[in-house]
């Protein structure tokens, strides 16, 4: 009987795996309950600028509108970021495109 008194050497399984309380080596780091962490944001419907405002011809000369829609390297900056609707989107990057061939935008940034 002495000999179960002793400490038994550990297995991987003891001392190892979750850190913490949850279920799971992945279950430590999720907040309080939440299913991933999902229930404590909410993200708001993106509505577009141009429906809104009843913008119907988007001006390729207004550099100061197209901006907003193009990224800091001279990428266009896509209709699931900006909320911008199909329709308008591509007259958008018709008016990028047409501002970029007279020099009114970059290309790209130059490093």
């Amino acid at each position: 009987m002495p000999e179960e008194t002793q400490a038994k050497p550990s297995t991987p399984a003891e001392g190892q795996g979750t850190s913490g309380p949850g279920p799971g080596p992945r279950g430590a780091g999720r907040g309080a309950g939440a299913q991933g962490g999902r229930a404590k944001f909410f993200r708001r419907k993106k509505v577009c600028k141009f429906c809104t405002e009843k913008i119907d011809a988007i001006p390729y000369r207004d550099v100061r509108l197209l901006q907003q829609f193009v990224a800091e390297r001279g990428k266009i900056v896509p209709r699931r970021l900006t909320g911008v609707c199909t329709t308008h989107q591509r007259r958008l990057t018709r008016a990028i495109k047409q501002a970029r061939n007279i020099a009114l935008l970059p290309f790209a940034t130059g490093h």
